[in-house]
């Protein structure tokens, strides 16, 4: 969501002629789009702020802002202690940033914008022609979380949930798709929670379908709680759906589930799991894990590895608890470092040969890529299967923009490479 927030942010500040730029030292105005669901994420702030005053040090200082969720979440702490920084900006009021700006040229005091403008913010991004003309684009559909997971900070950084209307949703597509992109992600904090006007997620994921030149749509992050029966028959009845799905589960212990107030257990999330693979068989799974969240036991712990083994997830983020300042978890007993170290390690090297058995699983299958781009190398081209694993072939042709079929030859920890099928087994999807 912050690459498609730094991205609207270019497209906003060009209405007042500013342009972006790759060589720092020529900048006029630097802006820092920050993330807060990690830990640290503060100090990388100071460090970067304290890296763009060495370069322009003896030279007119750029107007420098920082926004996103850093800035909502601890904005009079940073201006108060760095101040080489101009303004803060929270994700809901950068719609305003051309103001901000021009106010600041105007040497304004004013440095601390974080009021929740949701509404106010997507009205004036639709007034905004979104540039984007990757293969892939992403596209926020929803914002916020009501959920108040102990652990998360969302609910406090980007506030209450909202969702825009399907037509300026479908608009914004449109626009995307006329640009070049073939595949279009859904943003959301919590995208399945999506509802304009008794319209759902499913409702969305219909009328996206019938965008004539879009090949392939996407969504993420959905949440459990969410995920009823009419999203998973679109799995079953959308075409450019996609088989893959990212369901955070961030623990595989009912118990720990409860004290992280997610509000569903470990059996409802089977349940949504094995629907899915009911219903389409082809259906792949990634997650989320918070290892070591505080009370968490070796029994939770080996009920989380049990869950990673039994739905075979074929890419797992995980993380030792990170508590955020803010956040009713954040004044819980934490687990000693060493124990939470150790379990994190038991844990990803049976996620990492999970993982690897399913990449050498596929050498000698046919997978249908969509490829993004060129890489390095003039005749190899990087694409993604329909699963989103990354894919990388040779070809003396342009394949930027359209979906072959590639027999996997070999892999790595992270990407297969193959070889493109010719004649009548090579795939172009017609819209």
């Amino acid at each position: 969501m912050n690459e498609y927030d730094s991205n609207r942010i270019v497209d906003l500040t060009k209405k007042i002629n500013f342009n972006l730029t790759k060589n720092i030292e020529e900048a006029n105005c630097y802006i820092l789009n920050t993330c807060h669901i990690r830990e640290k994420a503060t100090d990388k702030v100071y460090h970067e702020v304290g890296r763009v005053k060495k370069i322009f040090r003896g030279r007119k200082k750029p107007i420098v802002l920082i926004t996103g969720c850093v800035a909502q979440a601890e904005g009079d702490v940073l201006v108060k202690k760095e101040k080489y920084i101009d303004a803060v900006i929270g994700p809901q009021s950068y719609h305003s940033i051309n103001n901000i700006i021009s106010s600041l040229e105007n040497k304004s005091k004013k440095k601390n914008f974080t009021e929740f403008e949701t509404i106010e913010k997507f009205d004036t991004l639709n007034t905004v022609k979104n540039s984007s003309n990757k293969i892939s684009s992403y596209l926020t559909i929803q914002e916020g979380c009501d959920k108040f997971c102990k652990f998360c900070v969302v609910p406090y950084t980007r506030g209450p949930e909202y969702s825009r209307s399907i037509s300026e949703i479908i608009s914004e597509a449109k626009q995307l798709v006329q640009n070049g992109s073939k595949e279009i992600i859904l943003l959301g904090q919590n995208v399945n929670a999506y509802e304009f006007e008794g319209k759902r997620l499913s409702d969305l994921l219909i009328s996206l379908n019938e965008i004539k030149g879009l090949r392939r749509i996407r969504y993420t992050t959905s949440h459990p709680k969410d995920f009823t029966d009419d999203l998973i028959l679109a799995h079953n009845n959308l075409r450019k759906l996609m088989p893959m799905l990212h369901l955070p589960v961030q623990s595989g212990s009912t118990k720990i589930l409860k004290d992280m107030n997610r509000n569903h257990t470990i059996e409802e999330y089977m349940e949504i799991i094995n629907k899915l693979k009911t219903i389409k068989r082809s259906m792949k799974f990634s997650s989320d894990f918070i290892i070591a969240y505080p009370g968490e036991t070796n029994e939770d712990f080996e009920k989380t590895v049990s869950l990673l083994k039994d739905i075979n997830f074929i890419n797992s983020y995980s993380f030792i608890f990170s508590p955020r300042p803010g956040t009713p978890a954040a004044n819980l007993k934490e687990i000693d470092n060493l124990t939470a170290k150790r379990r994190l390690l038991i844990f990803q090297k049976i996620a990492e040969k999970i993982k690897k058995n399913y990449k050498v699983g596929l050498i000698n299958s046919y997978s249908k890529v969509l490829f993004e781009n060129k890489v390095k190398d003039e005749f190899k081209y990087f694409g993604r299967d329909e699963h989103y694993n990354p894919v990388i072939v040779s070809s003396k042709s342009n394949l930027v923009g359209k979906i072959r079929t590639v027999k996997i030859k070999k892999c790595n920890q992270n990407t297969l490479f193959g070889d493109i099928i010719f004649g009548n087994k090579a795939i172009e999807y017609a819209a």
